[in-house]
């Protein structure tokens, strides 16, 4: 298989925030090092042939108009703006891991290559494992860039043994990238200095001096891992353009100039990373009776309630651990063969489904994961093992009909607990690997007595224990065996075979084909920054909790949203509001849920420490908003006051602090402004959100999911059903039939309306100098004093070394005809194309973003759909293992064709509760993720499908949305168009016998069925 990529917007956003920078700086061909070294008066970098570096900025980019650049900047994405140059052309980019941070950063590359011509990149990492997985990034990247710019990066790993590497990178005249690991550069000893040093086998030269001599840009990979005082004085030696740093957990005192964020809680909220769920046990002690007692669950069915429960029962001669469904009056005494551990009050009294509890008549009362008359800490990990197979069988029986591979992923801190040597020095298993393989022997055929010979079984039951687990360790050079130690040291190599090194850390494409055995893999727990793979969806901590890894390091291996076979990623365009449903990473610690979740959250709450707390005026002064026209403007106080007294006023906030209210009207789409902040108010919410709030971002307890969603065949093969999915059911295509000749009036005329260049501005500073008092007065730059009236503010105009192809970078931006472009610029007004000459390149990413909006809109508005031959197949409503929890986000359910139905938000329930009272409904269905329509603006997925039925009714079948009609600010944009594209695939498919509704009511609905 081969991974796919998509172009995601918050991706081209963080590149956006860096190249804006330096807005103003033509493009040019790169710089002769000959060149450079002539007006240097001959100290060019000795590269013993011709060679290339990246042009310097134009003298007119002083620091002041970089800080205001980066001011502007940080506005518009919601960051408090830098009170100073922090760093000369030092700039940040927050990312949370399993973003695509990699992929981030060299998009970003080769936007600065095409805009401005700059083409030498030294990627600085922090390990060997880190260095790995940007090299493989940088290949599976490659094709997918190469068809969007053009070109390709040529890119290598530094080496002390291969120098000539670094002559072919400072002579050659295209992009280059070269990734190295800070230990190379900055570690004690001969060897890791050579960079540093004057070789015999390069020319007496030193590789520092060629790097350098280029004036590459520094992009720093979690500089937090890699940046001290020393390393900090070493990466100067490069000489850097201007520094980059990417980073998901940036260290306090650490972030300069930061211009783009996507911390935990915006990835997590806007669904581009998975759920997270916990599956916690505790040990609570033996309860003074030495009896095993284990609550796996509290299962609820359409009876009473029963617990699954774990307990030693003797058998024969010996005493053994056994599993039971129980219901309440089960005496564990009798049961277990009449030991005594049990034999005072362990007889079930009461079993409570609500709170997943079990009460014996002694008093002991367990919650789901609880495990009392604890022995050993190796029945614990048994436990975690077994939980972390079951999850995992689980998971993969739901997303094996989508062709998603699961894999799971096991943390040790000692090697010997998975592999072990004889005195021969032959390995095999240590007592993790034996328990794994003995529990998922078990777990496998149970799962085979109660589900059959099915496909999925098929692909179970071809995979023999010991083949489907691997690790991933240090290994000693001379013994060959595996041994403790942090991933990425000099001594690392693979694990018991030569093959799962390559396996887990290089060929992740392979890991995630379902031909390949490995599911589960085990690795030491110092496994942190480096490697992840986006189908971990289990992670089990087999570890004491003193570890110094921190939970949030351990999550992030797994955070990525997941791939199928064929390498399509499972993300929000593709599932809609079922993202959340297949991408779900659950943790099994050996804690509590309770105590997981708050030491996680804390993490969380740590990380995204600047965020604003309290809402307050000041949170929107100074902030963008968009009008509703799109035309952006700068709150000033009178706005902001309005705003903070309209969230007041609406019952959002109170005392400074967000309500549970906000967050209600949020899920439900209610959410509201006043009149004077309305037109701004899908703004206003958008930074409402960049407050910080655990509310806002849940972890949830894996084991609260308490019935499982049943389909009702006979409604699968009713008449009702069956003339609804006919109506429903076909697939459509799109064509976007719009004059080219409109699209250009549009765009002239939105330009010459709406297009406003700031020009760049640059301060002229005049000053004396002192008598020298001292050294540090010299240092300090404080010999200088300004002169009276030396200070003025002066205008750029680009002069005659600025020479760009407007049209071509029209094209580039919009994906318009050369044609198309050169007409729209010809239309402009005199003045209005005047800008282009005070900011060349601000005027060319204004242009491309209005015109690009005229396009979207003449899309939408010209679309035409037509009715495929193929159609959505009623086996979607088949997929196995839908679970909620009853009275959270799960209602008993009579007419929906499950016998349950999931929530996720008071409204749907609301909804569902109506649907399901209505007299005049005969069936209703809430649609799977795998149900969709194509759109330009992306995949839209449809809530609900209901068939009415009775004499008044006019439309029978009903395709409905479920919106609030009260917040139409939060649908304009994408929101609207997708339902446009709704509308008119409808149209096309169902030739009036099918009706598409977006309503706040199902009285409303009912209302349209009966006209």
């Amino acid at each position: 298989m081969k991974l796919r990529f998509k172009r995601q917007q918050f991706q081209a956003d963080a590149a956006e925030a860096v190249c804006g920078v330096f807005a103003g700086q033509p493009y040019s061909a790169p710089a002769s090092l000959a060149d450079k070294g002539a007006a240097a008066g001959g100290q060019g970098a000795p590269t013993g042939k011709p060679g290339f570096g990246n042009n310097r900025l134009v003298p007119e980019l002083t620091d002041d108009a970089i800080l205001e650049r980066i001011r502007g900047i940080q506005r518009h994405n919601r960051i408090e703006p830098s009170r100073r140059l922090e760093g000369r052309y030092n700039l940040t980019v927050e990312m949370e891991t399993g973003v695509g941070k990699t992929y981030t950063y060299i998009k970003t590359m080769y936007e600065l290559n095409r805009r401005y011509g700059w083409r030498k990149f030294v990627v600085v990492v922090p390990s060997v494992a880190v260095r790995e997985g940007v090299y493989k990034s940088f290949q599976m990247t490659e094709e997918h860039f190469a068809e969007e710019y053009g070109a390709k990066i040529r890119y290598f790993i530094y080496s002390s043994s291969r120098l000539a590497e670094i002559d072919r990178f400072a002579s050659d005249g295209t992009v280059n990238a070269m990734i190295i690991n800070s230990q190379a550069f900055n570690a004690r000893g001969v060897e890791a200095r050579r960079i540093a040093m004057k070789l015999d086998g390069f020319r007496s030269r030193r590789p520092i001096d060629i790097l350098a001599g280029t004036n590459p840009i520094l992009v720093i990979d979690e500089p937090q891992a890699v940046e001290g005082a020393a390393t900090r004085e070493r990466l100067r030696e490069f000489s850097p353009l201007m520094t980059l740093r990417y980073s998901a957990t940036p260290r306090p005192g650490g972030v300069y100039n930061l211009v783009y964020r996507l911390d935990a809680m915006d990835a997590y909220n806007r669904r581009l990373v998975k759920r997270i769920t916990v599956k916690g046990i505790s040990p609570t002690g033996s309860a003074g009776t030495g009896g095993y007692v284990y609550l796996e669950g509290v299962n609820l069915s359409p009876g009473n309630p029963a617990a699954v429960i774990e307990f030693d029962a003797k058998r024969g001669d010996r005493v053994r651990k056994i599993i039971r469904t129980v219901e309440e009056g089960f005496d564990l005494f009798p049961n277990s063969g009449g030991l005594d551990g049990y034999r005072t009050g362990y007889a079930v009294l009461r079993i409570d489904g609500r709170d997943g509890s079990v009460e014996f008549a002694n008093g002991v009362k367990l919650f789901s994961g609880d495990v009392v008359g604890l022995a050993a800490e190796g029945q614990l990990r048994r436990i975690q093992i077994r939980e972390t197979i079951l999850s995992h069988l689980e998971r993969e029986r739901r997303l094996f009909p989508k062709g998603i591979k699961v894999l799971s992923l096991f943390f040790i801190d000692e090697v010997v607990k998975y592999r072990r040597y004889d005195g021969a020095g032959v390995p095999g298993n240590g007592e993790y690997a034996d328990m794994f393989e003995e529990e998922y022997a078990a777990a496998v055929g149970n799962m085979r007595r109660e589900t059959g010979d099915g496909a999925y079984m098929a692909y179970v039951g071809g995979i023999a224990a010991g083949d489907t687990h691997a690790g991933y360790f240090s290994v000693d050079r001379k013994s060959r065996r595996l041994i403790d130690g942090r991933l990425g040291d000099r001594r690392e190599r693979t694990s018991d075979d030569s093959d799962a090194y390559d396996l887990i850390m290089k060929d992740k494409e392979r890991l995630l084909d379902r031909r390949e055995p490995v599911r589960f893999i085990f690795s030491h727990s110092a496994l942190r920054e480096g490697w992840d793979n986006p189908n971990v969806f289990q992670i089990c901590t087999l570890k004491h909790s003193g570890s110094d890894v921190r939970k949030r390091q351990e999550v992030g291996r797994g955070l990525r949203l997941s791939v199928d076979q064929n390498g399509e990623r499972m993300d929000a365009n593709l599932l809609g509001g079922e993202v959340h449903a297949v991408n779900v990473l659950t943790v099994i610690a050996g804690e509590s849920y309770d105590r997981f979740a708050r030491g996680l959250q804390s993490e969380i709450a740590e990380a995204v420490g600047r965020r604003p707390r309290l809402v307050t005026a000041d949170l929107f002064a100074g902030r963008v908003v968009h009008d509703a026209a799109g035309a952006e403007r700068v709150v000033d106080a009178d706005l902001a006051r309005a705003m903070c007294e309209g969230l007041v006023t609406a019952g959002y906030v109170e005392k400074g602090t967000i309500t549970d209210r906000y967050y209600e009207d949020a899920r439900n789409g209610a959410a509201r402004m006043t009149r004077e902040a309305a037109e701004f108010g899908e703004d206003v919410f958008a930074i409402l959100d960049s407050v910080h709030d655990s509310r806002s971002m849940v972890l949830e307890n894996a084991r609260g999911s308490n019935v499982e969603l049943k389909l009702d065949d006979s409604k699968l093969d009713s008449g009702e059903f069956k003339a609804l999915w006919s109506r429903i059911g076909a697939k459509s295509a799109y064509r976007v039939e719009f004059d080219e000749e409109e699209l250009i009036g549009d765009a002239v005329r939105a330009l010459n309306r709406e297009l406003d260049v700031p020009g760049i501005r640059f301060r002229v500073e005049a000053g004396e100098l002192e008598d020298i008092q001292s050294r540090e007065q010299l240092r300090n730059g404080e010999a200088f004093v300004p002169a009276p009236g030396g200070r003025r503010d002066a205008g750029l105009a680009a002069g005659p070394a600025a020479t760009y192809d407007l049209a071509g970078r029209i094209v580039a931006g919009t994906g318009l005809t050369r044609r198309a472009a050169i007409r729209i610029l010809r239309g402009l007004e005199k003045a209005v194309f005047n800008q282009f000459g005070n900011n060349p390149e601000e005027f060319i990413i204004r242009a491309a973003a209005v015109i690009n909006g005229r396009k979207a809109a003449a899309s939408v508005g010209h679309i035409a759909y037509y009715k495929l031959d193929s159609a959505h197949d009623a086996a979607i409503f088949a997929e196995p293992s839908l679970k909620g929890r009853l009275g959270v986000n799960a209602m008993k359910a009579h007419k929906h064709i499950y016998d349950h139905v999931l929530y996720d938000s008071a409204r749907e329930k609301a909804f569902a509760e109506q649907l399901d009272a209505g007299e005049e409904v005969a069936l209703y269905a809430k649609l799977p993720g795998g149900f969709c329509i194509n759109t330009p603006a992306g995949a839209y997925h449809p809530d609900w499908a209901i068939a009415f039925r009775g004499d008044r009714v006019k439309r029978p079948y009903f395709v409905a949305e479920t919106k609030s009609a009260m917040a139409p600010a939060r649908r304009r944009g994408v929101e609207e168009a997708k339902i446009h594209c709704a509308r008119e695939h409808f149209r096309a498919i169902g030739a009036g016998s099918v009706a598409f509704a977006v309503v706040d009511s199902y009285a409303a609905l009912r209302d349209r069925a009966m006209r």
